[in-house]
């Protein structure tokens, strides 16, 4: 098990450009077993998740080339059916979270498809329902294989499946990828009523509708896929990922450092810059950049009747739950008071007792709530010994060992390297000190 030794109190300095949406990645890369012609994806990530999908599609038979850093080319011409329904491959996506999405372009394509419960973070219940029962009201038909400890789907009597009218029962962002991608090849119009409608979401219609898919309702929770016979190839670049920006603007403000974040693509952070300023960060929109200026002090905002702020996460465009352990960590050295309500999953805040050990003032309420009660950063964070739990969780402890005075270890940072991209090679060049063992 890897680990980062992090030496703290560096100021930062300098400009950071983002890495490729991870959430998008997963994504598009998924749809481009809808096709058997050419997909070019540019602005991929070359993080440990993305990757191991990509050996996915792979032992699938999917023909993979690397074009340039971050820009693949891929060919789904000749899967082997066989392996797909394989005990190896079924094990290999129970591992890695991002397969879910495999499993509705190949029941469009080949109408039937194994789905195992993920893998991925540790960060609480993550249901499937979405994801299947959105298959079944296409005309999937839904078994579980015991031995395989997966559900199969199968289209009904080999008949292909059928576009429908459905409303989901929560507005998940990966389900409603998976059904999106299966409605684009159903026979007949398939309207999703609840659908997510994050940037990611947004992007994979735009490729979808490269690839020939007629889609109506972009960017709102209503939408509409005529299906057609067959898609073709395409390209497409993936976004910015919103998740890093939000993290380099909380790694600048509790550093009290001034960074400089280029290539936001500013008009898809809906209100994360927002989010950060309640806490009294001052950030600047300068074209396409974030300038983050160095501040002595950040003052949380109290709502307008004087109470306590609250920060919640909600589905888009109220802010994403990744950034909600970011957030957290900033707060613990603003001045003022703030509630963190993370709301959609119950085992994300438990990481706060490792901030608790660092001096951090946090009353963990119960699994979804924390009270934080900012230092104004007139006591440091301690360096200290610790694991990170899961990506985001993994990120925070890192901003607040890069802040805390002394040299702290973060373990297990493969969870890290799950959602970005050399880190550390990228933060030393603002400035932090973090040595990779």
């Amino acid at each position: 098990m890897s680990s980062f030794v992090v030496e703290g109190g560096n100021k930062l300095s300098g400009t950071i450009r983002p890495q490729g949406a991870k959430n998008e990645a997963l994504e598009v890369i998924s749809a481009v077993l809808l096709t058997s012609e050419e997909v070019v994806i540019s602005n991929i990530p070359e993080i440990l998740d993305v990757k191991n999908l990509i050996l996915l599609l792979e032992g699938m038979g999917v023909k993979v080339v690397r074009m340039e850093k971050g820009k693949y080319s891929f060919r789904a011409d000749e899967l082997d059916i066989d392996y797909i329904e394989s005990d190896d491959f079924v094990r290999k996506c129970a591992s890695l979270r991002g397969s879910v999405m495999v499993a509705g372009p190949l029941l469009a394509r080949f109408g039937r498809a194994y789905f195992p419960k993920p893998g991925g973070d540790k960060i609480g219940r993550r249901r499937v329902d979405t994801h299947i029962q959105g298959m079944i009201n296409l005309g999937a038909a839904q078994e579980y294989d015991s031995a395989k400890k997966a559900f199969f789907l199968h289209v009904k009597d080999g008949n292909g499946l059928k576009g429908n009218y459905m409303l989901l029962d929560e507005a998940s962002v990966t389900g409603t990828a998976n059904i999106v991608m299966a409605a684009s090849l159903a026979e007949g119009t398939t309207t999703i009523y609840n659908a997510a409608c994050e940037p990611y979401i947004q992007q994979l219609c735009r490729l979808l509708t490269a690839m020939g898919a007629k889609i109506d309702g972009l960017g709102s929770n209503l939408l509409k896929i005529t299906g057609v016979s067959s898609l073709h190839g395409a390209s497409h670049s993936i976004l910015p990922d919103m998740i890093e920006v939000g993290s380099f603007i909380g790694m600048a403000a509790l550093n009290r450092s001034s960074i400089t974040i280029k290539d936001v693509s500013y008009e898809n952070l809906g209100i994360i810059p927002e989010s950060f300023r309640r806490l009294g960060v001052n950030l600047e929109q300068r074209d396409d950049d974030i300038f983050v200026p160095a501040q002595e002090s950040y003052e949380i905002e109290s709502f307008l009747d004087g109470s306590i702020m609250s920060i919640s996460d909600a589905p888009w465009p109220g802010l994403t739950p990744d950034l909600l352990s970011v957030m957290l960590v900033v707060a613990t050295q603003c001045k003022g008071s703030v509630l963190i309500h993370q709301k959609m999953f119950e085992s994300r805040l438990f990481f706060v007792d490792r901030l608790i050990d660092m001096g951090a003032q946090i009353i963990l309420c119960d699994p979804h709530r924390a009270v934080v009660i900012g230092h104004d950063h007139k006591i440091r964070l301690k360096a200290g010994n610790m694991l990170s739990p899961d990506i985001r969780a993994g990120i925070a402890l890192l901003i607040a060992a890069m802040s805390a005075k002394g040299t702290s270890i973060i373990g297990n940072i493969e969870q890290i390297d799950r959602g970005y991209e050399d880190i550390d090679l990228r933060l030393n060049a603002l400035g932090a000190r973090i040595t990779r063992q």
